[in-house]
């Protein structure tokens, strides 16, 4: 069962969580902890409405399974984003933290990304936006709330001139609704900036599911050793078999210095060339 979760402060979130509800026939559940009228399913979709903001939501995977008496297999949630640049953009992205958990979540902890939904989620937010005024992308690893259940974030940013756009709602609604998963290698991400810009290309490009990102800013601040740790709890979590590395996004001396620690962990270290087009 596919859990979505909808947020009522959230204008970008209430907006998807509606358009959902009109494209798809719902059977209302006793929702339990949730409220009346707040725990829906429709076929292999579960979708409950919270109250306050996801990020803080911790263990909503087992609240919703015990509330509905059914298996959450896997978690969507529908959100906004916020960013200074105020630039308009449709995301995707795992969560989690690398350090102190300052937005939700727990410290140093991961949770299980859904590689093969998220990626073939962003692929085809890209089909369904080309025609709209939005950048379409990948975040980087970030932000709780805990759980233990494969979990996406989908997101419309970037400010309140954004959040309420319905064409913007409408792309990711029939995004969540029709998006095929095709099993491709999965891979960690390594480098780059919060939108991921390599990592958002070779996933639109190439046979590759990215699980968790490290971006730069992350790598930069920890000893090859911290790295190691970190790549090896991101791996195991994402069922990654490979890394991808954003090199141009860091110094070479760092970049080598990564990729000499792969090599002695026996991660591969793939480039674009080494997967197959799309």
């Amino acid at each position: 069962m596919r859990l979505l979760v909808s947020s009522e402060e959230d204008v970008a979130s209430r907006n998807m969580r509606d358009l959902l509800m009109r494209k798809r026939e719902w059977e209302t559940l006793d929702g339990g902890e949730f409220g009346e009228g707040r725990l829906l399913r429709s076929g292999g979709l579960l979708m409950a409405t919270i109250e306050g903001i996801h990020i803080y939501e911790d263990d909503l995977d087992r609240r919703a399974a015990d509330a509905s008496g059914l298996p959450v297999d896997e978690v969507v949630f529908l959100s906004r984003h916020k960013a200074a640049s105020a630039i308009p953009t449709l995301t995707v992205h795992p969560i989690g933290n690398f350090g102190k958990a300052e937005f939700g979540g727990r410290d140093g902890r991961l949770v299980p990304p859904a590689p093969s939904l998220m990626n073939a989620l962003l692929r085809r937010i890209a089909e369904l936006g080309a025609h709209l005024s939005f950048q379409i992308s990948f975040e980087v690893t970030h932000h709780g709330p805990w759980l233990e259940t494969p979990t996406v974030y989908v997101e419309i940013g970037s400010d309140e001139g954004q959040w309420g756009d319905m064409d913007a709602a409408r792309c990711l609604t029939d995004a969540l609704l029709s998006a095929e998963e095709r099993k491709h290698p999965v891979l960690i991400g390594l480098g780059g900036g919060h939108y991921g810009p390599r990592f958002t290309d070779i996933a639109l490009s190439r046979q590759a599911d990215f699980g968790h990102m490290v971006p730069s800013h992350v790598l930069d601040r920890c000893s090859i050793e911290e790295i190691r740790e970190i790549v090896a709890y991101a791996m195991r979590i994402s069922g990654a078999s490979a890394a991808y590395m954003h090199r141009k996004s860091m110094k070479r001396s760092r970049a080598s210095a990564i990729k000499e620690m792969l090599e002695g962990m026996g991660v591969p270290l793939l480039r674009s060339e080494d997967l197959e087009p799309l």
